[in-house]
C-alpha cells in the first residue's frame, strides 16, 4: 500500500536550524562576528530546506508499506 503524509509544525525546522547554527559557531569568540555568520548560515540552511518544506513548516513523505520505504517529497518550484 502507498500513501502520502503531510506533516505541519511551524517551529521544528526553525528550531533545528537555530540549534545547528549555534553549535557550529561554538568556537567563534567575537559576538558581532558570530551574529553575522549565524544569519548567513541560517539563510543558507533555510534555502536548502525549501526543497522539501513548504512555507518552512509543511513536509510531505510518501510511504510504501510493501517496500517498507519512506521518501521525502521534493517541493514543487
Amino acid at each position: 500500500m502507498k500513501f502520502r503524509v503531510t506533516m505541519k509544525d511551524p517551529d521544528t525546522l526553525y528550531d533545528a536550524i537555530e540549534e545547528a547554527v549555534t553549535e557550529s559557531l561554538a568556537d567563534v569568540a567575537d559576538p558581532d562576528e558570530k551574529e553575522a555568520i549565524a544569519e548567513v548560515r541560517k539563510k543558507r540552511a533555510r534555502a536548502v530546506c525549501d526543497k522539501w518544506f513548504s512555507y518552512g513548516e509543511y513536509l510531505a513523505v510518501d510511504i510504501d508499506t510493501d517496500a517498507e520505504t519512506c521518501v521525502v517529497v521534493k517541493e514543487r518550484s
